[in-house]
């Protein structure tokens, strides 16, 4: 992520492996592309901007050159270290968007956010504080407690804080696009009987996944109420951006995409 400095556990944990993958790759002539880069949306990286009186986007070229040169240090053997907040990112993944919007795989509903008045903005997890509903702590966020760890939503949150001005926010309903995830359900059984039986998934994948489809898949909001992200290219949700777990996993085709013109290939190539 763009907003820190990287530090051993990053590099061990994330990129050692598969530099080290892609090194055997190599050795074995095998046809391999590497790439990674900087996840540069979210509240994260606005938070950080914040703090450090920078824009978004200068925060973000900042720590996208000070990871790249960390990553040429280390000669981790990257093909391409790319970045999310692309032309081809925004063309990407607004493309697969306008596909779901197309299949039906899309709906509305209506969300009660935290709308910080005096801001004049909707409050992000990260933009608000307050006293966990659950065990009392007064620094917890609007996405989780760092102290019980429980994850909450932000409206539950007792005597809430605008982090910006500390302003008490208010419960304010706003629209929201979600993946309609339940009209997959189906297919995707369908689809995991078939891997279980000829993959070769890990117990705990195997448990996890179970889990999910036992308590039934839910739609899964899929935008947000800020400016730093992908902007949403659907009339009534223009002041909106893709919420970064969408985003984000795209940045790999996107950074593909940065690479090499012929992209496609790598990533629309079930024969392989």
């Amino acid at each position: 992520y763009v907003n820190n400095v990287p530090h051993l556990g990053n590099i061990i944990g994330c990129v050692l492996s598969a530099d080290t993958f892609a090194r055997y790759c190599r050795l074995r002539n095998w046809n391999t592309l590497f790439v990674c880069g900087t996840d540069e949306y979210g509240t994260a990286t606005e938070t950080r901007a914040l703090e450090e009186g920078l824009s978004p986007q200068e925060l973000c070229d900042r720590y996208h050159a000070l990871h790249a040169d960390v990553y040429t240090w280390f000669r981790i053997s990257f093909d391409h270290f790319g970045r999310t907040t692309t032309p081809q990112q925004t063309r990407i993944a607004q493309d697969i968007f306008q596909r779901l919007l197309a299949r039906g795989f899309l709906l509305q509903d209506t969300l009660e956010q935290l709308r910080c008045e005096s801001c004049g903005r909707y409050l992000a997890d990260r933009f608000v504080e307050g006293t966990c509903p659950f065990c009392g702590y007064s620094e917890a966020r609007g996405d989780q407690c760092d102290k019980c760890g429980k994850l909450i939503n932000a409206v539950e949150l007792k005597n809430p804080q605008c982090k910006v001005c500390r302003g008490t926010p208010v419960v304010t309903p706003t629209q929201h696009l979600f993946l309609d995830l339940p009209k997959l359900e189906g297919r995707l059984e369908a689809w995991l009987e078939h891997t279980w039986a000829t993959g070769d998934w890990t117990a705990n994948a195997r448990h996890i996944t179970r889990t999910w489809l036992r308590d039934g898949l839910k739609p899964r909001c899929i935008t947000r109420d800020l400016t730093w992200g992908t902007p949403v290219p659907l009339d009534g949700f223009r002041d909106k951006v893709f919420y970064v777990w969408f985003d984000a996993p795209i940045g790999y085709l996107s950074i593909t995409a940065n690479y090499t013109e012929q992209w496609e290939r790598w990533w629309k190539n079930p024969q392989q």
